[in-house]
């Protein structure tokens, strides 16, 4: 079939041209990333307009969530509470920032049909909303990393560039996956979900309110083939001046190298169909 043709029946010019045309959404994207700043600091604003304290409720609730949990699972598993305490506050803030992420991303094109029906902005840019406004709750949370290092005096021991390093790959694997049930949610309104349900089971399998030397060896698999286990110990271990192993950023690594193709393939043939899904 000649390009006329194919164009005639599809509306496409070929895989190639699709792949430039993702990559220009892209760079258009990079090139607005104010306009996504702006985007997301709205929805924080506006969510909590007409409140007390604003956006301060939610760090108010996990910091109320991390106090009963650590005291209260601390003693049941006899964990001392200057190492479990940290141990939580540090898992729940950015286990929390992943799920949260993910979760809101199946509805990131959904929420947005109405800009997308009637603008030509860049599809990323509604991605970036969605990341950039969970790194602001992040920013929020923040607090409580801050005080239970200073309090239990994790601050003299925490290797801060690893961490900000387990941040960086955490940020740029949750965008890939943010984007990739975006894309699957605008067309099966049932994926959200499933996603829920993922994240649910996720926080059950993942050492967030378990120490993971508490399993028996021949169990490590739950660990070593868990992204989100991965995913948080970039972040947390060094922050609680515990090294991370190598193949943690290795696999994180890989993880973003390989989402990030098999999402932005899977963006470049579906493009011009994600507005009528909607």
């Amino acid at each position: 079939m000649d390009t006329a043709t194919h164009m005639l029946r599809t509306g496409r010019r070929g895989p190639l041209f699709e792949v430039q045309m993702a990559f220009r959404d892209l760079r258009a994207s990079g090139e607005r990333i104010d306009l996504a700043w702006s985007l997301a600091w709205h929805d924080v604003v506006s969510r909590y307009r007409g409140s007390i304290l604003g956006p301060l409720w939610i760090t108010l609730s996990m910091g109320l969530m991390v106090l009963g949990i650590g005291l209260l699972w601390g003693e049941l598993f006899r964990v001392p509470l200057q190492q479990f305490m940290p141990f939580v506050a540090l898992g729940i803030v950015f286990f929390g920032t992943v799920t949260t992420t993910i979760n809101e991303g199946c509805d990131t094109f959904v929420q947005a049909s109405g800009m997308l029906s009637q603008t030509s902005l860049p599809m990323f840019t509604f991605i970036w909303r969605t990341v950039l406004r969970n790194l602001i709750n992040l920013g929020h949370h923040i607090v409580i990393v801050l005080a239970v290092l200073v309090y239990y005096g994790f601050w003299r021991v925490a290797n801060y560039p690893v961490a900000l390093l387990g941040l960086f790959f955490l940020i740029v694997n949750v965008a890939w996956v943010s984007m990739l049930v975006a894309i699957i949610s605008a067309r099966f309104r049932d994926i959200p979900q499933i996603v829920a349900s993922i994240t649910q089971a996720a926080a059950i399998m993942t050492p967030v309110f378990w120490l993971p030397d508490r399993i028996p060896p021949r169990y490590h698999l739950i660990l070593d083939a868990n992204p989100f286990y991965h995913l948080l110990q970039g972040v947390r271990a060094p922050l609680m001046g515990v090294g991370v192993e190598p193949h943690t950023f290795a696999f994180l690594a890989g993880m973003a190298v390989v989402g990030w193709v098999v999402v932005f393939v899977l963006f470049a043939n579906t493009r011009r169909r994600i507005v009528h899904y909607l």
